[in-house]
């Protein structure tokens, strides 16, 4: 059976992440966090001193930067290493939240996670969520969802999210940290988030993790079964 491109884009805290590995677990593909490769990049540049506005640092620091995922078996996930080392929990810190809009803003490093999750979907058969996915990094994704949510219930869904990794922070700092991080996100030059003219808008401020994933996975078998089918009929008979 034909494998395709699931892209999940949306805003940040709307479950994009939890989704795409509920979906690539149950259709046995491969789940790519490209903002958690932007996370890493983002602790890269702060760990190193790296300014947004010297070219010449960005260029030498985007060369120097190896970016992979490797499941946890323990904790059943997939967990991002920075050039070897795990840095799974600390690019998850308020701190990384802080900048890493500012960093994926950049157009060198747009460019240089673009061209990796092209290579990382090559053969297909994978789930990706970002920001800029079914429009900029895979416009060819056989399905694309573009997810939102109350910013009310994104905040809630963060500070718990955050409240699991034992980090206390205000809901409202939370809040304003979503905020400046949409504005961003949707009126940076290269990539911006917005969503695709035949993506499917799926809202989870009010349905479960299950509903939506089990929504997704739907519209994710129909267009299998569709590829599969528009192969079969464009094949030579004789």
């Amino acid at each position: 059976m034909k494998k395709i491109i699931i892209a999940i884009d949306g805003y940040s805290a709307c479950g994009k992440s939890t989704t795409a590995r509920q979906v690539a677990s149950r259709l046995g593909y491969g789940y790519i966090d490209t903002g958690a490769m932007y996370r890493a990049t983002a602790l890269y540049f702060h760990q190193h001193y790296v300014h947004l506005t010297n070219p010449i640092a960005i260029a030498k620091a985007l060369e120097d930067i190896s970016i992979t995922f490797h499941y946890n078996e323990k904790l059943h996930r997939n967990e991002t290493y920075l050039n070897g080392l795990n840095v799974e929990d600390e690019i998850r810190k308020m701190y990384i939240s802080d900048i890493v809009s500012e960093v994926s803003a950049v157009p060198e490093v747009r460019k240089e996670m673009t061209m990796l999750q092209r290579k990382m979907g090559k053969k297909r058969g994978v789930v990706m969520d970002g920001r800029d996915i079914g429009t900029n990094v895979y416009p060819d994704a056989e399905l694309k969802i573009f997810m939102v949510a109350d910013m009310h219930i994104r905040a809630a869904r963060r500070q718990q999210e955050l409240l699991e990794r034992k980090q206390v922070v205000d809901l409202d700092e939370i809040i304003e940290n979503l905020a400046k991080r949409d504005h961003l996100d949707t009126t940076r030059t290269e990539g911006p988030l917005s969503k695709a003219e035949d993506a499917y808008v799926v809202d989870t401020s009010f349905i479960t993790l299950e509903e939506q994933t089990d929504y997704i996975l739907g519209l994710a078998t129909s267009k299998i079964v569709n590829s599969y089918m528009a192969e079969q009929l464009n094949q030579d008979p004789f």
